[in-house]
């Protein structure tokens, strides 16, 4: 990372969030960054948006409902008041009503996963086109997703579709903004406790299993997945785009159990 890159990150919930660790890490290098929260009359999700980045010098913290075209184009005029250019843009949002989840992937009803699809995949799509408008020199957009886009993990369910799109959207926003030297990538996370998680089958045992499968025979930490954002959106991975970048200790090349068959 560049010392002084500016960068706009959507999608901190708390300080446990993989959006957190990943802006620890941005700030720990020397970025200024923007936040977005989610509106609401109470302010509460400002303050939690507030607390998680305390101590990283927001440049500025807006609120966005990214699941309305007027906010998001409103939000990034404010965007334009703080910063007149982004280096990065991190967006790391995904949404589905909990009974859409909680249910067999067949039973989801239309309504639930037109939500997964809008505000886990779309609001990507519509986000990051305000965002490159704003990256006249070039830069680095990124989004996180998950093993269960590409594979089916028990529990994951509707949202592993939605993140199935999520990467096939990364592929195509990155053939559009190639030509404009902004780079489009993606991080398949490995299980993290992060408030969205919860809403995921077993978690505890997931997090088990991976650690006994995984080559590392580990999970991953907040601050792996904040040095490996970090790279993607330096200077030093000029030469990727389009990727769908594992941070879960090797688990997605596991065809078997392998040692976790020799657990007793």
């Amino acid at each position: 990372m560049t010392q002084h890159q500016t960068g706009l990150i959507m999608g901190v919930a708390n300080q446990r969030s993989l959006a957190t660790g990943i802006a620890a890490q941005l700030h720990a290098r020397g970025a200024r960054m923007g936040f977005s929260h989610l509106p609401d009359d109470t302010g509460k999700m400002r303050q939690r948006v507030e607390k998680a980045t305390e101590g990283l010098d927001p440049l500025f913290l807006e609120p966005c409902n990214v699941g309305n075209d007027g906010d998001i184009a409103a939000f990034f005029q404010q965007v334009k008041q703080h910063t007149p250019a982004l280096d990065f843009f991190v967006h790391s949002i995904a949404f589905a009503p909990l009974e859409d989840i909680r249910c067999p992937t067949i039973e989801a009803s239309r309504q639930g996963f037109l939500t997964a699809l809008d505000i886990s995949v779309y609001s990507f799509i519509a986000t990051a086109k305000h965002a490159a408008s704003l990256m006249p020199n070039g830069g680095s957009i990124l989004t996180l997703s998950y093993f269960g886009g590409e594979k089916v993990v028990a529990g994951y369910n509707l949202m592993g579709v939605a993140k199935a799109a999520l990467e096939a959207a990364v592929r195509y926003l990155a053939y559009d903004l190639g030509p404009k030297n902004i780079r489009v990538n993606a991080i398949s996370a490995g299980p993290v406790k992060t408030l969205a998680a919860s809403a995921v089958g077993d978690f505890t045992e997931m997090m088990g299993m991976y650690e006994t499968i995984s080559p590392l025979q580990k999970n991953v930490s907040l601050e792996e997945i904040g040095h490996t954002a970090s790279f993607l959106l330096s200077s030093g991975a000029s030469g990727i785009t389009g990727e769908v970048l594992h941070v879960d200790a090797g688990y997605h090349v596991m065809g078997s159990p392998g040692r976790g068959s020799l657990a007793k």
